[in-house]
């Protein structure tokens, strides 16, 4: 379907999201969480049932809103010239059996990958932990690209669990968020966490921290944490 045939309020969220997955592809170059064409990032496309994703095997400096995959949520292409995404069908399937997640991203970064090879969950021993994932790092089961597997493994692990990130085993993260941008700041905090705590048990077992305060500390983090907009009248916010 040529753009110029779509809703113009269609159009407008696709060509915004194509633009907006492009350049956060830059982040996971940035926080070297990815290696040669690995790894992807994809958001749903507001108010309708589409995605977008980074086509296969393309390079990441060729990247560009142009060559962003739109497709529908099981999966198919709708929009674009290259092959999707290898991953497509795991992130249609966390689409559609996740309405609150607006953003997705798979990496195989070192240290988080080391962790999902022993199929072992990360421990919640560092505050930074508690904020961003309110428990451990949870690992989801093995299971081979090619149809669902993949996707149901992450929305089973993640179904009643506070993290946005899972250790699918022997392959590397899933993380998801409300939109692109908070799925992949999820992929950072993972790696940081996967990599401190490693370290950490290379001197020794970590001290744990009591449920209460990951509690606490992921609900502060939650409402608390960074700016908030100005009341307005009556308390009502701008």
């Amino acid at each position: 379907m040529s753009s110029g045939s779509q809703p113009p309020d269609r159009a407008a969220a696709v060509a915004s999201l194509r633009g907006q997955v492009s350049e956060l592809h830059k982040e996971l170059v940035r926080y070297q969480l990815v290696v040669w064409t690995a790894g992807n990032v994809s958001g749903r496309v507001p108010g309708h049932d589409l995605f977008v994703i980074k086509p296969s095997g393309v390079d990441y400096d060729s990247l560009s809103p142009a060559n962003m995959i739109v497709c529908d949520l099981d999966g198919r292409v709708v929009e674009g010239d290259l092959s999707p995404s290898s991953d497509t069908a795991a992130h249609a399937y966390v689409y559609r059996h996740m309405d609150r997640v607006g953003g997705v991203v798979h990496t195989h970064s070192t240290y988080a990958c080391a962790w999902a090879a022993r199929g072992e969950p990360v421990p919640c021993v560092l505050t930074a932990m508690a904020d961003e994932f309110g428990a451990e790092i949870p690992v989801g089961p093995f299971a081979l690209i090619g149809d669902d597997s993949i996707g149901k493994g992450i929305v089973d692990t993640l179904d009643g669990h506070r993290s946005p990130a899972v250790l699918m085993q022997n392959h590397g993260v899933f993380t998801v968020g409300e939109d692109p941008r908070a799925a992949v700041k999820a992929a950072v905090m993972c790696e940081d966490a996967a990599r401190s705590v490693h370290i950490a048990r290379q001197l020794g077992e970590p001290l744990p921290i009591e449920s209460a305060a990951v509690d606490r500390l992921h609900a502060r983090y939650r409402h608390v944490y960074g700016q908030r907009r100005p009341a307005g009248p009556r308390g009502a916010t701008a």
